[in-house]
């Protein structure tokens, strides 16, 4: 029996969302992939969540007008955010990256202590702190808003981007947080920087990449919702089909791309969102 391919939408405001590609990728090799990068309306960080929202939504309808059958949130901004506006507008499930990191760490933390590291618009609205503290987690985020454009420019094991990590997770983990056991890594451009994390974070800190977690998510999504989907045997090991869409520079997108999946991107379609 041939076993149909789910098609599965990943949308993200710029290249970062592409970590949690990769962790699909891994987990899920034997389905359809459509990536959309709104990278011609990055940062979401700095943006208001009315924004935020309008962007993400009209994102999600563009990849379930492309086929889309499960749409990835993989843009940890958009999901604090809006991910009940996204989920209330679209027609297809919708898979977060907050709840899976959040779960994780639940499963990890011995303490139940946490540290939650990402952007100011992330940590300001205190969506892994609240999704940790209906755990039953005490939790502590951490802005670090000079790590993303330092694994942007490539410096993923550069002195200085270590002493800026030294410093965030100084301050993290100081003033009665010494004894927090995980640390989610709440953006999706911090998975480059793991190796360098397990280096400056305490020895007893275990490190929660939501970007896995998602992933896990999905495929559990996956299991429930379209369970003869998931190949066996030879199908197992069929390769994923991908689509890339970009608002902005092609070239770029596959440049800057290439990092985060780990591999070459061949093709980018431009999309012109209109306002």
């Amino acid at each position: 029996m041939t076993v149909r391919r789910p098609t599965i939408g990943v949308f993200d405001s710029g290249f970062g969302g592409l970590t949690v590609l990769k962790a699909l990728l891994e987990l899920i090799p034997d389905a359809e992939y459509i990536y959309f990068g709104d990278t011609a309306r990055l940062p979401y960080g700095s943006k208001s969540v009315e924004t935020v929202a309008r962007y993400a939504v009209e994102a999600a309808h563009y990849l379930e007008a492309q086929g889309a059958e499960l749409l990835v949130i993989a843009c940890n901004t958009a999901t604090a955010l809006a991910l009940d506006r996204i989920t209330a507008a679209a027609h297809v499930p919708v898979v977060g990256v907050v709840e899976p990191g959040a779960g994780a760490a639940a499963s990890v933390s011995k303490n139940r202590k946490v540290v939650v590291i990402g952007t100011e618009a992330t940590v300001s609205s205190h969506a892994y702190r609240k999704a940790l503290e209906a755990r039953g987690l005490e939790a502590r985020e951490k802005a670090c808003p000079l790590l993303v454009p330092l694994v942007e420019e490539g410096w993923v094991e550069h002195p200085v981007t270590e002493e800026v990590a030294r410093i965030y997770l100084g301050e993290a983990f100081g003033d009665g947080f010494h004894d927090a056991d995980a640390l989610v890594l709440g953006c999706t451009h911090y998975p480059l920087l793991k190796p360098l994390l397990h280096r400056v974070a305490p020895p007893h800190v275990s490190i929660v990449d939501s970007a896995q977690s998602t992933a896990h998510a999905v495929a559990d999504h996956l299991e429930r919702l379209l369970p003869l989907t998931r190949a066996v045997g030879e199908e197992r090991r069929a390769c994923p089909r991908l689509k890339f869409f970009a608002t902005d520079s092609m070239e770029k997108f596959r440049r800057l791309g290439e990092r985060f999946l780990g591999h070459a991107i061949e093709d980018v379609q431009h999309v012109d969102l209109k306002e």
